[in-house]
């Protein structure tokens, strides 16, 4: 994270040599994920309040250098989803993001209001699942190998801060010269299959418990919570879906407004450019 800051720090500092060209982003919207817990590509089912900050450079008319940071939570539970309900499982994770990239306005703004975009780059996030085990206590499940992870066929503990890939894109509107409103989508490209704790398949749970120790084993399947209380199942059975990596995704509105405005901006005068025309 102290990387994160210098990198953020520097390309506002930097900015700031041709104020005119920068802009402040600020987020609000909604975080959610797709994978073992939550099957749907795009919900607002067990979504999230989120919210993010950045600064866009502006290289062209239409074409953008972008930083910015959006924090939010991700969560998923077999109580809600139909198809493994029996495994009963949930997991909540803190989700913290830096992304670097570009953005594509498909329109220019400083000839017509409105635009479709595109943006994409490379991100470092960071997640840590956990969930409230029988007796309502919080315990964070990546230290737990709850799949056997450290000791069971070669399986290794996966990262809490990893990279990903941003892509999305939107519509933004021209306020006026100096103000931007959009609505946006973006998706992340993940290289792991555990930000809900939840991959593969089940590990023996004699050796899970010998390794790992009993609440490992108690997480990992917890069946025997429900009324018909279930037995852990066999090893090997399936768990999760490992041929399919996770996503998560943020959408909301984003509003920008220009650093360093002259008051010939201010006024919807010509400044770099003039104001929108009319699209009649």
């Amino acid at each position: 994270m102290k990387k994160i800051t210098f990198y953020f720090t520097f390309l506002f500092f930097a900015g700031f040599a041709q104020a005119q060209r920068v802009r402040l982003t600020t987020f609000a919207g909604i975080s959610n994920y797709q994978g073992d817990l939550q099957d749907k590509k795009f919900t607002f089912q067990q979504a999230h309040f989120a919210a993010g900050i950045g600064l866009s450079y502006e290289i062209t008319e239409q074409l953008y250098l972008t930083g910015n940071i959006k924090l939010g939570k991700l969560s998923g539970d077999d109580k809600k989803e139909t198809k493994n309900i029996n495994r009963n499982l949930n997991f909540s994770s803190p989700l913290s993001e830096f992304h670097l990239g570009v953005e594509y306005d498909l329109v220019n703004l400083n000839e017509r209001p409105l635009t479709p975009y595109l943006f994409t780059g490379v991100a470092v996030y960071s997640f840590n699942p956990y969930t409230f085990d029988s007796s309502g206590r919080k315990t964070y499940l990546q230290a737990l190998g709850t799949e056997g992870q450290g000791f069971y066929n070669g399986r290794t503990k996966y990262n809490l801060t990893q990279i990903s890939i941003p892509f999305g894109g939107g519509v933004k509107l021209a306020v006026n010269e100096n103000v931007r409103i959009g609505f946006e989508i973006g998706f992340r490209k993940l290289f792991t299959d555990y930000i809900d704790d939840v991959s593969t398949s089940y590990a023996d749970e004699a050796l899970l418990i010998a390794n790992n120790g009993q609440i490992a084993a108690n997480l990992a399947f917890r069946g025997s919570e429900l009324k018909t209380g279930l037995s852990y199942p066999a090893a090997g059975a399936r768990r999760g879906n490992a041929g399919s990596k996770d996503w998560y995704y943020f959408s909301g509105v984003s509003v920008s407004f220009r650093l360093g405005a002259t008051e010939n901006n201010r006024n919807g005068g010509v400044g770099r450019t003039a104001c929108p025309a009319s699209v009649y």
